[in-house]
C-alpha cells in the first residue's frame, strides 16, 4: 500500500503483527535480563514510585490539586496519572535517535521492514503501561472507592498518545542516523515537555492570555481529559477528542511516509 494512504501504517502494522509482537516480548525480556529480580522490576518500579510520590506530596509538601483537598493522596494519584501516560511517549521517543543503529543487524536486510521499528517501541512501552495502569487502578479503589464510569474512556483517551508517539517515533528515528548527537536534544526536548504539560499542576492555573499557547501541546488536551474522565467522572469532549485525534493521526501518517522517503539513505549509513 502507497505511504500516501492514511491507513498505510496501520496496514502495515497489522501485516507484521508477528513480527513486532516478536520483537517487541524480545525487547521486554531484553530490559530485565541479567537482574536478579527479572520481570518482576515492570511492577516494582512503578509501586515504588508511586509510594514515594504517595509519601513526599501527601505527608511532606502536603500539596493538592488545585481547590481539591490532599486526601488519601490524591496529588499523587494525579502525578502519577500523567507521568504513566506521558512516560508511555517519552521512553519511546528517547530511545527513537538510537532505534536504526542499534537495530544494524535487521535494517541491512533488505526484506527486513525497518518500519515496523517503531511499533515494536510502542508495544514495548504500552506493556509497561499496563502494568503501571493496573497500579493505579489497584491504588485508587483502595483510597478513593469504586472508579468512575468515566474512567471506561481512559483506553480511548490513550489512542492520541499512541499515534503522536509513532509519528514522532518515525521522525527522529530516520533523522538519528544523520544526526549523531539528535539523543542529546531530544532529551531537552522531553524533559521540558514534561514541564509544560498538565503533570505537576492543572492547566487552569495558566493565565488565560496564555491558554491557546499552552493548549498547542497536545498532551495538555490528553492529560486534561484523562484526569477529568479518572477523577471528576467526566466523559472526553467529543469535538475535543475529535480533534486530537486527527491531529495525531496527521502526525503518525506523516512521520510514516518522511520514514520510507529516507529508509534507503538510512539502509546506507547504518
Amino acid at each position: 500500500m502507497s505511504a500516501y494512504n492514511p491507513l498505510s501504517f496501520v496496514v502495515t502494522g497489522w501485516k507484521n503483527r508477528e513480527l513486532i509482537l516478536q520483537l517487541a516480548w524480545r525487547r521486554i525480556e531484553s530490559r530485565y535480563r541479567g537482574s536478579v529480580l527479572g520481570l518482576s522490576w515492570a511492577l516494582l518500579e512503578p509501586l515504588a514510585m508511586l509510594a514515594i510520590y504517595t509519601f513526599v506530596f501527601s505527608f511532606v509538601f502536603r500539596a493538592r490539586w488545585g481547590a481539591l483537598p490532599n486526601e488519601h493522596g490524591e496529588f499523587a494519584l494525579f502525578i502519577f496519572s500523567g507521568l504513566t501516560i506521558y512516560s508511555l511517549f517519552s521512553e519511546a521517543i528517547n530511545d527513537a535517535p538510537q532505534s536504526i543503529s542499534a537495530s544494524g543487524v535487521f535494517v541491512k536486510q533488505v526484506v527486513f521492514p525497518t518500519e515496523i521499528l517503531a511499533w515494536v517501541t510502542v508495544l514495548a512501552g504500552l506493556f509497561k503501561f499496563a502494568v503501571s495502569s493496573t497500579l493505579l487502578i489497584i491504588f485508587y479503589r483502595a483510597t478513593q472507592g469504586s472508579l468512575p464510569v468515566a474512567s471506561l474512556f481512559l483506553p480511548l483517551i490513550i489512542l492520541p498518545v499512541v499515534l503522536l508517539t509513532l509519528g514522532v517515533t518515525w521522525f527522529i528515528s530516520s533523522l538519528g542516523v544523520f544526526i549523531r548527537d539528535l539523543g542529546q536534544a531530544v532529551g531537552l526536548a522531553t524533559s521540558a515537555l514534561l514541564f509544560v504539560s498538565p503533570i505537576f499542576y492543572p492547566a487552569s492555573t495558566i493565565p488565560e492570555r496564555f491558554q491557546f499557547l499552552y493548549f498547542l501541546n497536545p498532551f495538555a488536551g490528553i492529560l486534561e481529559m484523562s484526569k477529568r474522565s479518572l477523577f471528576q467522572g467526566m466523559p472526553p469532549d467529543v469535538e475535543e477528542f475529535a480533534v486530537l485525534m486527527a491531529v495525531s493521526w496527521a502526525v503518525a501518517w506523516a512521520g510514516y511516509s518522511w520514514f520510507l522517503r529516507t529508509k534507503a539513505g538510512s539502509a546506507r549509513v547504518t
